[in-house]
């Protein structure tokens, strides 16, 4: 009797498993997403890190010593070349100026006096009637006298430009910050601390960091192109994308020697006032043209234990391939390839997991989910238009 168990429950596992394999052998293969790729020119792109920085930028400091009376600007506002922003107390300057007209005056007084002297004294000398060095001494004392009128009035520019001084004036065009200094503080010439600060901001300037290899890759793939302008974009803080593009205008010709980097400088125009210095932003420079690659979906491209980018291909046959990648870069959610793919190459992006190199599966293109987005769209139009055919002819 246990025989008879043993050798019906072999035979009941016999027919389970002679099932599972038929089942095994009826099943369709599992089906992939894949996406078709054809080869296309790409502008490769190096994404840089940077700070904004105004254009033109001015401190304000006094030139001369004194206490501010009156400060005549809106903080944070526009000024124009040449527009008052302080006053300083005059009186002592004014003082100082109306002294050096009055050494002035004396200077010419005593100028016209040396003048007659020497004319009366040369006339004597054409009658014979004083000596020679007598007329040397009146020359020199006139010539001495000139000379005192000179200096004073140079004490008195001196004088009017120190008055003149009192009155401090924007030196540059741009948005003024904030007012270091009050009304009744004392300020001295060319002190530490600036009075406020102008900044040109329309205009602004980007200075981004560039590894020297990247710089030197870039310009021997350019040639003599890569020293002239060109356009770049701008991404903010917030990952937004600035409006209005932007152009390389300078390199720093200096390797830091501590980091391997390069400075080089954008401008960007900034008629809102948007870019302000400081400001963390990215700059997207295009550094070439790339010929002949494939823009694989990141989801379709994996990583092997060696870190080497690999892709899984469906050949003509349906049968899963696993192909060796050479990546340039990425751009936004797509691999640039330039090497391991051909043109009509089947990359799968999708069910990944269920599937191995060897397998048959079932292929299924990817759609553009534009398209779809679109053939929903219209589908559900359609179906509204029936529903509404419908109501009317019921009615």
């Amino acid at each position: 009797m246990a025989g008879f168990k043993k050798t019906a429950g072999a035979a009941a596992i016999f027919v389970l498993m002679a099932a599972a394999g038929a089942v095994a052998q009826d099943a369709p293969p599992p089906t992939v997403t894949v996406e078709t790729l054809e080869p296309q020119s790409v502008t490769l792109t190096s994404t840089l890190p940077g700070r904004v920085h105004a254009s033109s930028e001015a401190e304000v400091r006094p030139q001369v010593s004194g206490i501010v009376t009156e400060r005549l600007f809106e903080e944070g506002g526009e000024v124009e070349a040449g527009a008052l922003l302080y006053r300083i107390d005059p009186v002592s300057y004014e003082a100082a100026v109306a002294q050096a007209q009055a050494s002035v005056a004396q200077a010419e007084a005593q100028l016209r006096a040396a003048e007659r002297e020497a004319e009366r004294v040369q006339t004597l000398s054409e009658r014979g009637i004083t000596s020679a060095s007598s007329e040397d001494d009146a020359t020199a004392a006139r010539d001495a006298a000139a000379a005192a009128l000179e200096a004073a009035r140079a004490g008195l520019r001196t004088a009017d430009i120190e008055l003149d001084r009192t009155e401090i004036r924007a030196r540059l065009s741009g948005r003024i910050g904030f007012s270091e200094v009050s009304e009744g503080a004392l300020v001295t010439a060319s002190q530490a601390m600036p009075l406020t600060v102008i900044r040109t901001l329309d205009p602004v300037h980007v200075d981004v960091t560039q590894s020297a290899a990247d710089l030197l890759a870039w310009r021997r793939r350019e040639g003599p192109a890569a020293n002239g302008q060109r356009d770049v974009s701008l991404t903010l803080a917030d990952g937004s994308i600035y409006e209005v593009a932007g152009q390389l205008s300078a390199a720093e010709p200096l390797v830091d020697e501590k980091t391997g980097v390069v400075v080089l400088r954008m401008s960007f125009p900034n008629p809102d006032g948007l870019l302000l210095p400081g400001m963390y932003v990215q700059v997207e420079m295009p550094t070439g043209t790339a010929g002949n690659v494939f823009l694989v979906p990141q989801e379709g491209v994996s990583r092997d234990r060696r870190g080497n980018p690999t892709a899984l291909v469906v050949n003509a046959e349906n049968v899963v391939e696993s192909r060796d990648l050479s990546v340039l870069q990425d751009r936004g959610t797509d691999w640039i390839v330039d090497g391991g793919l051909e043109s009509g190459d089947r990359v799968i992006v999708a069910g990944l997991q269920k599937i191995a190199p060897g397998a048959t599966v079932t292929p299924e293109e990817r759609q553009d989910p534009q398209k779809q987005a679109s053939v929903s769209v219209d589908g559900q139009l359609d179906v509204a238009r029936t529903d509404a055919a419908t109501e009317a002819g019921g009615q």
